[in-house]
């Protein structure tokens, strides 16, 4: 298990029987706006094409502006090109940006500011950041909600309240997210919930 933090892991154990009943076909709507503001570019998109299809998504840079560049440097740079979707937890979600396909770690880079408190809620088809227990640890991997998981949310500045900060939304292939959380998964060495064949981001780039 890596970027997670026990403390996920525990809760995420404790409330499944809430979170599988969450998991809705439709994700409850963000109270937040995520439209830019006017006279500002129109919100980055981008690619990741996966060995089970193709997923668009969207990036909120006026919501989560450290989140969404920090992203965005890693795609550019061709860091996701051959990683893997390492986390699979169905009712969950899906989470990568970080391993390769013999579950060999990625170079974490810098960490980032959490910006779970800019009112952005963990719904269903929403993407964000990962990390371990530590709130401010999230450097280039990140999940994908396929539920909506409300206890993930930021709820105060604390170590147990900081939530996971949500930075974007998959607006295309949210069919595919859900064919990845349903294969077959199991344990691979410390690492739990692997998919027992590699579901592999062969290439994730910006639209341009």
């Amino acid at each position: 298990m890596t970027r997670f933090s026990a403390f996920l892991l525990a809760l995420t154990l404790g409330t499944s029987l809430a979170t599988t009943g969450c998991n809705a076909r439709e994700p409850g709507k963000q109270t937040v706006s995520t439209v830019p503001q006017a006279g500002q570019p129109a919100n980055p998109r981008v690619l990741i094409e996966t060995s089970k299809g193709n997923i668009t998504v969207e990036l909120f840079p006026g919501n989560a502006p450290l989140s969404t560049e920090n992203f965005l440097k890693h795609v550019k740079a061709g860091f996701y090109d051959g990683s893997i979707f390492h986390r699979v937890i169905p009712g969950f979600m899906i989470q990568g940006g970080g391993m390769l396909p013999d579950m060999t770690e990625k170079a974490r880079g810098t960490p980032i500011t959490n910006e779970a408190d800019n009112g952005l809620r963990n719904l269903r088809g929403t993407l964000a950041m990962a990390r371990t227990g530590e709130p401010h640890s999230a450097t280039s991997q990140f999940f994908i909600n396929v539920a909506d998981n409300h206890f993930l949310d930021h709820r105060g500045k604390s170590l147990e309240g900081w939530g996971y900060a949500v930075f974007g939304q998959v607006v295309d292939g949210m069919e595919v997210a859900d064919a990845i959380v349903s294969v077959p998964r199991g344990n691979r060495g410390p690492h739990q919930d692997v998919p027992l064949e590699p579901v592999v981001m062969h290439k994730v780039t910006v639209i341009e």
